[in-house]
């Protein structure tokens, strides 16, 4: 891994010029509130169609899977779709099921060539990760894969929403 291939930003990650932006999306894909909310309402009808297409066929987003669809109007080409866990205390896998959100997301980033991606504080918000944990298991599953993984992403993102985040990211970035 290369000392600049992670970034820690605050601000609106539907407004990043990367390859492809990740939503922290909810396993219908159908749209929700949050960061999902605010990337189905910035992409347009092309990303609500591209995910109904996956719904339909699949089901949806397993917790801790990706997918991946058009980024629709957003400056970002594509959309990897994630589905990370609701907080129920720990004792439910959950801190793996982000690693995998995190992990997953990379792994298709990787096989469509995308250089730059840009990621959301995922499971911080209405699923109630907490945002210390959340912040190292991400970093350390980011760490991971750029490390073990030959690839072709160049530059990983954390878009952080709230100065919670953004302190306990660029801590550890």
């Amino acid at each position: 891994m290369k000392n600049n291939q992670i970034q820690v930003i605050q601000g609106d990650i539907t407004r990043q010029k990367v390859d492809a932006i990740v939503n922290a999306a909810n396993e219908s894909l159908l749209g929700g509130g949050g960061v999902d909310g605010a990337i189905h309402s910035a992409a347009g009808k092309a990303l609500e169609l591209a995910c109904r297409k996956i719904h339909d066929e699949k089901g949806g987003c397993k917790t801790g899977e990706a997918v991946i669809t058009t980024g629709g109007n957003l400056p970002a080409k594509f959309v990897i779709h994630t589905a990370g866990p609701v907080w129920r205390g720990g004792k439910q896998q959950e801190a793996e099921l982000l690693s995998c959100a995190y992990s997953n997301s990379l792994r298709l980033a990787a096989e469509n060539g995308i250089k730059t991606i840009a990621f959301p504080n995922i499971s911080t918000g209405i699923y109630g990760f907490p945002k210390e944990q959340a912040s190292k298991i991400a970093v350390s599953a980011v760490v991971d894969f750029l490390n073990n993984n030959k690839t072709s992403i160049e530059k990983v993102i954390f878009v952080c929403f709230d100065q919670e985040n953004y302190e306990l990211y660029k801590e550890l970035a």
